[in-house]
């Protein structure tokens, strides 16, 4: 398996793995919140290959000492083979060479199953209540 950091012709690979797994919301947000990424530091979308297919996606920003990582998704027949847990510890490397000191994520309260996978990683349940507001154009 390899990671790297994202190249422009991944974008039609990434986006069936997250389609796959339930992960994209529409090709349009999908697109516009990867390019915002991308043009904000792109060493933080890792891409994981294996025999040269695009296996596994994470995203990542960073806010001061703190790190973000959102859209984690591994192709369905290669989950349980250990790619989310090398991109998750491919970016850690890079928030840390980057001085980030603490890493979170969140997780859909409706999306339990996916805990006991970070709580391996060493990620721990955090008691926040996180409000949204969509803002129109």
């Amino acid at each position: 398996m390899r990671i790297r950091s994202f190249r422009l012709g991944d974008y039609a690979a990434i986006t069936m793995i997250w389609r796959e797994t339930g992960l994209e919301q529409t090709e349009t947000e999908s697109l516009d919140a990867l390019a915002k990424q991308l043009a904000w530091d792109s060493e933080l979308v890792l891409i994981a290959e294996m025999e040269e297919k695009v296996v596994g996606v994470i995203v990542g920003t960073l806010d001061g000492t703190r790190g973000y990582f959102y859209r984690l998704a591994v192709d369905p027949g290669y989950q349980g083979h250990g790619v989310g847990k090398a991109l998750v510890q491919a970016l850690e490397q890079r928030f840390k060479k980057k001085g980030a000191t603490r890493v979170f994520i969140m997780v859909n309260q409706d999306n339990t199953t996916v805990l006991p996978f970070y709580q391996r990683l060493g990620y721990q349940v955090e008691q926040f209540i996180t409000l949204s507001k969509i803002l129109s154009s």
